[in-house]
């Protein structure tokens, strides 16, 4: 499975939810008639997207199993995957762009090898996307530009990202 969103809670009276995407687009979960939930990413519940819409930069949903906010209550912190037989293919090195789950939990080290953190996650601005690294020191985000000036290298199989940047640009 590939998480691709995670569940932030009910919205409204009629058990639609909120979820962030984990996806370039924040429609890109909309292209799944199939959902896979889970909280500890081993035991899946499957259900079925029924309606999209977006509100504030997330994606509002209901579901096909689902049709109060009390149920939907229950479904609050979980993930949202499919299975990575769904994507389409990637190759290997990168050439083709990298799926934003995956680069999620990555190390981040600096060109002078420091270990900055982790990936907690993405998002897009417009003019390019973000990357939300956790700071290993202090357990603050520090939000670093997915630029080619800044990025150097993603190394998806020893799982780190070597940046061009120093903390508190």
């Amino acid at each position: 499975m590939v998480v691709l969103g995670r569940i932030i809670g009910p919205h409204g009276i009629r058990g639609q939810i909120k979820v962030t995407p984990f996806t370039e687009y924040i429609n890109g979960l909309t292209e799944y008639s199939v959902w896979w939930l889970s909280k500890d990413e081993k035991n899946w519940q499957i259900v079925h997207p029924a309606t999209f819409s977006i509100h504030d930069n997330l994606l509002i949903v209901t579901l096909a199993e689902y049709s109060d906010r009390t149920s939907v209550s229950e479904l609050k912190g979980l993930l949202v995957a499919v299975p990575r037989s769904q994507l389409p293919l990637l190759s290997e090195d990168g050439k083709d762009g990298y799926y934003w789950t995956d680069l999620i939990g990555i190390s981040v080290v600096n060109v002078q090898g420091e270990t900055l953190g982790t990936v907690a996650g993405l998002f897009e601005t417009g003019a390019n996307d973000v990357l939300r690294v956790r700071l290993s020191r202090s357990g603050k985000e520090e939000l670093i530009p997915f630029v080619d000036q800044v990025i150097r290298q993603v190394d998806l199989r020893s799982r780190q990202i070597t940046v061009d940047w120093e903390l508190g640009y």
